[in-house]
């Protein structure tokens, strides 16, 4: 049961990381708030929720192996593998925000050119695409947890 509870805290510490710095970039990212400083702080905070997810990933794959249920349970369960599109959809949108929050950050360096209006609002919608789906996930992990549509 110590294992388990362990397991369980590193995964949820993971998401609420996860969860702090994608709002944080939800925040931030909006045309009227963007200067130079936003620009690098946007870098620095996707850094950090790169980090969380891969956390999260890794934590999440640490409980199907060690935690009480097993692998062999976990993996046969069509809400685990809900869950595991969910986050690699979020993880594919997240590629798009990331790119432009580096080629941001090289403009401003370069030549202190701040991002255009347009385009930051294009990043914002996908950053509150990644924040909604990532809301969906605990859905499917309490029906998960709950034994619905378990195998």
């Amino acid at each position: 049961m110590l294992t388990e509870s362990l397991l369980a805290y590193a995964h949820f510490v993971a998401i609420l990381t996860l969860v702090v710095f994608i709002t944080s970039e939800a925040a931030l990212c909006r045309p009227e708030w963007m200067n130079a400083a936003v620009v690098r702080r946007l870098a620095r905070v996707d850094i950090i929720y790169m980090g969380a997810a891969m956390a999260v990933l890794a934590t999440g794959f640490a409980r199907t192996y060690w935690g009480a249920k097993g692998f062999e349970w976990y993996w046969h369960q069509p809400l685990l593998h809900i869950k595991v599109t969910l986050f690699v959809i979020v993880g594919l949108i997240s590629i798009a925000p990331t790119r432009a929050f580096i080629r941001w950050r090289k403009a401003v360096d370069a030549n202190g050119a701040l991002p255009p209006e347009a385009e930051v609002r294009k990043v914002r919608k996908l950053i509150m695409v990644q924040a909604h789906l990532v809301m969906l996930i605990p859905l499917a992990a309490v029906l998960l947890a709950r034994g619905v549509w378990a195998h």
